[in-house]
């Protein structure tokens, strides 16, 4: 968190900088930027000493623009703005508008944040040794979706690092046309001390917590989403590098897959464990990190044409243990899929996950109740998995088979990697004519505890109460090992606080398999 600064006059040069450029160290300068509006951004630059290698034969450097994350200031990266500055880059930090002290209010990556990121840029090249040609961005969060908005609207934007960002705000907040509400309600409670919201963004966020008028909120979404405009991005050649969490309960990693596969220039897409920038965190600390590590060599490769790695890449940190896979496309992730049908429950309330399963069965719940199995809490969930290797976790026999329905597998005799998003298909009838439906797979040990693997929500509306329909789940893309002796298990519930769920308390979901159109589990695997 940052404070107020003194700051150099707008469109002034930083303060002190010819001593500053002749001391031997990287310069660090706050100023004020004017934007197009009249609007003043707090920012930090931080310039390369005479000498430092890199410069062109003009003397100016690779500019790397960094717009803080959601509600942070430009003091967030002094760590790796001075890091950047002693390797050769002039860097760039600010504070987006309508937080701390930058003026005006919230705009959430819309059109107004956008042209500030080239207004940032014509002031690095006017008042920095800032080479036009070497431009590039990095952001974390905010600042990550606020870099490819950058990379899609202004073609000077050479190369992009993501951290944490987004590429549909709209799956984001309403995946499976269901309300993400902990993700919303995080994102309102950071910005409070610090933020301004416009009015536009205010009936936004209620409508959200309303589920009002939500077709306007997806509108809006859309055009702050990165994937809108995949195709001016890929018209620029901007190479992009995305980084996120598998347990990012903000933004969901299917949502980062998806623009990285729309993707047609140099790419990368990595995924760890972990929530919500929790991936990112020791970097902002200028301590070894293994994200900000390939955004840093990203950079090198593409604005100074000396860092490695291949060009298409896949990378991926494979749960729970930990290790490293790399592919050279998200096609190549998986080589086959595994059906598994969902059987008639025993008398317990456990139907059978693949093998010989039947057909013509029908198992009830009771509606809005909540089985306890569920996403975990946002932020923190996905955050201990990534530190302890220990997810949102079930005793599947404890599960209240009333709330919940439950599959399990068979014990594998060998270990099952699982790459991908594995996708449900049921048929469902219920009393009442809108739903949700929660989709659980948990990797279950000898003694029934269940490790959650993924999730993710599905609704529906306008349903004829009593008849049956087809329902698809296509759960969040992971990479897990299934461990020798473990069994799979699927479960059903239709309540979860993640989430803003439509299911009337009280009402009847029935799960079924017809003959015609039996249930399964698809499991990619590689």
């Amino acid at each position: 968190m940052g404070g107020p600064h003194t700051r150099a006059p707008a469109g002034a040069a930083p303060r002190g900088g010819a001593a500053a450029l002749t001391s031997g160290a990287p310069s660090f300068r706050p100023v004020d930027l004017t934007m197009k509006d009249g609007v003043a951004l707090k920012a930090d630059v931080f310039t390369p000493a005479v000498g430092t290698p890199g410069a062109d034969p003009q003397g100016r450097y690779p500019v790397v623009v960094q717009p803080a994350s959601w509600g942070q200031n430009d003091l967030e990266y002094v760590a790796q703005g001075r890091q950047l500055a002693a390797a050769g880059y002039v860097a760039v930090t600010y504070t987006v508008r309508g937080f701390w002290l930058s003026g005006g209010e919230i705009d959430v990556a819309g059109p107004t944040d956008v042209a500030d990121v080239s207004s940032v840029i014509d002031w690095a090249l006017a008042h920095a040794p800032a080479d036009p040609q070497r431009i590039g961005m990095v952001g974390l969060s905010l600042g990550g979706g606020l870099t490819l908005m950058g990379a899609a609207f202004d073609p000077r934007i050479k190369a992009v690092a993501a951290l944490s960002g987004w590429g549909d705000l709209a799956d984001s907040l309403y995946s499976g046309d269901t309300r993400h509400l902990q993700a919303a309600g995080l994102l309102a409670a950071i910005q409070a001390p610090t933020g301004r919201k416009s009015p536009e963004f205010a009936r936004i966020l209620a409508d959200v917590f309303a589920d009002r008028d939500m077709p306007e909120v997806l509108r809006w979404a859309k055009t702050r989403s990165p994937a809108t405009y995949v195709d001016r991005i890929n018209a620029h050649g901007t190479a992009v590098l995305l980084a996120g969490a598998w347990g990012d309960s903000v933004f969901n990693p299917s949502q980062t897959v998806s623009l990285y596969r729309q993707l047609t220039g140099p790419k990368r897409l990595e995924l760890r464990p972990g929530d919500h920038a929790t991936q990112e965190f020791t970097s902002l600390l200028g301590l070894s990190n293994a994200t900000w590590a390939s955004a840093r060599d990203w950079l090198d490769r593409y604005l100074k044409g000396t860092g490695g790695g291949q060009e298409q890449s896949v990378d991926l940190e494979v749960r729970p243990a930990g290790g490293h896979e790399s592919h050279p496309s998200w096609e190549a992730v998986a080589t086959r899929t595994d059906h598994l049908r969902l059987g008639a429950p025993d008398p317990l309330g456990t139907g059978a996950l693949g093998g010989a399963a039947g057909t013509g069965w029908q198992t009830s719940v009771v509606g809005g109740t909540d089985s306890g199995a569920d996403g975990g809490i946002a932020e923190l969930s996905g955050g201990l998995d990534q530190l302890t290797g220990l997810p949102p976790t079930v005793l599947l026999p404890l599960l209240p088979r009333s709330a919940g329905a439950v599959w399990q597998s068979r014990p594998y005799p060998a270990a099952q990697p699982i790459r991908g998003a594995a996708q449900l298909h049921t048929t469902v009838t219920a009393s009442a004519p809108e739903g949700t439906v929660f989709a659980y797979l948990y990797d279950v040990d000898a003694l029934g505890l269940g490790k959650l693997i993924s999730h993710a929500p599905q609704s529906w509306s306008d349903q004829e109460p009593g008849r049956a329909f087809p329902l698809d789940v296509r759960l969040f893309a992971t990479a897990y090992d299934l461990p020798a002796g473990h069994r799979l298990a699927l479960v059903l519930d239709t309540s979860d606080p993640m989430y803003g769920g439509r299911t009337p308390l009280g009402s009847t979901v029935s799960f079924g398999s017809g003959s015609a159109d039996p249930a399964e589990l698809v499991l990619p695997l590689r």
